[in-house]
């Protein structure tokens, strides 16, 4: 069974509540690794990207609309030094360069759920938690994580204040990465 369907639920905190999650994931979870990535969007909707971590490259093509609570999702491992002939490949076809993220990314499992706590550089702190699975029971996967992040203690954050956030970005990352 191919499970290329992402369902998410995530919320934006603030730096107090980061902490008290990550002290509570560390205690509760298990921790699969830290990362600084930068991800680099080629479409206004970020459905074409690359991202790089400490260790692997990435090239990945999502469906749907940017913070739907699921999208399919493509991804393609590379090795990390392929980042930038990845984003001369994309550039070479025509692509240019929308947005550059750059985020530190904490990794758990909790309960058999990805937890990932997010300090991403002129956006904020996020809260994730997120599964990979195939097409059935995603909105019942949904409302289970929208469960989960409800026992951590946290609001989930409507959709349109993540498009509104993202908007801004999306203006004014050169800016706000420097």
């Amino acid at each position: 069974m191919v499970r290329d369907i992402e369902i998410e639920a995530r919320s934006f905190i603030d730096k107090k509540e980061y902490g008290r999650l990550v002290e509570f994931m560390d205690e509760n979870a298990k921790f699969l690794r830290e990362v600084n990535d930068e991800t680099v969007y080629f479409d206004p909707d970020g459905n074409l990207r690359i991202r790089k971590d400490n260790e692997t490259s990435y090239l990945i093509v999502k469906g749907g609309k940017i913070h739907d609570k699921h999208r399919q999702e493509i991804e393609i491992e590379c090795k990390r030094e392929d980042f930038k002939n990845l984003e001369k490949i994309l550039e070479a076809l025509g692509f240019t360069v929308e947005i550059r993220w750059h985020r530190k990314r904490k990794e758990y499992k909790w309960n058999k759920v990805k937890v990932l706590l997010d300090n991403t550089k002129g956006y904020g702190y996020i809260i994730e938690l997120e599964v990979m699975e195939n097409k059935r029971n995603k909105d019942e996967i949904h409302n289970f994580l929208k469960e989960k992040l409800k026992s951590l203690g946290i609001k989930i954050t409507p959709k349109g204040i993540f498009d509104k956030k993202f908007e801004y970005y999306k203006r004014n990352w050169r800016r706000l990465i420097t």
